[in-house]
């Protein structure tokens, strides 16, 4: 799942530590499902959207086709 976190932190000068630290998870957490290695849990997504006040659909979004159809 693709996402605008990295923007988001960047528009708020935030650190990926910055935000673990407001979501209660690790930086390493943010790392991963900032870079789309890992897909957050539900509850986990609608907090990150929460942080940056967007709508979860703002935030994530899935692959395009394009990619899918690569796999």
């Amino acid at each position: 799942m693709n996402n605008r976190i990295k923007v988001l932190r960047a528009e708020r000068d935030w650190s990926q530590q910055a935000l673990a630290d407001r979501l209660g998870v690790s930086r390493q957490a943010v790392n991963a499902v900032e870079r789309s290695k890992h897909d957050p849990s539900l509850q986990l997504a609608f907090n990150i959207a929460a942080q940056f006040g967007e709508r979860i659909e703002d935030v994530f979004f899935p692959e395009t086709q394009s990619n899918l159809e690569d796999c």
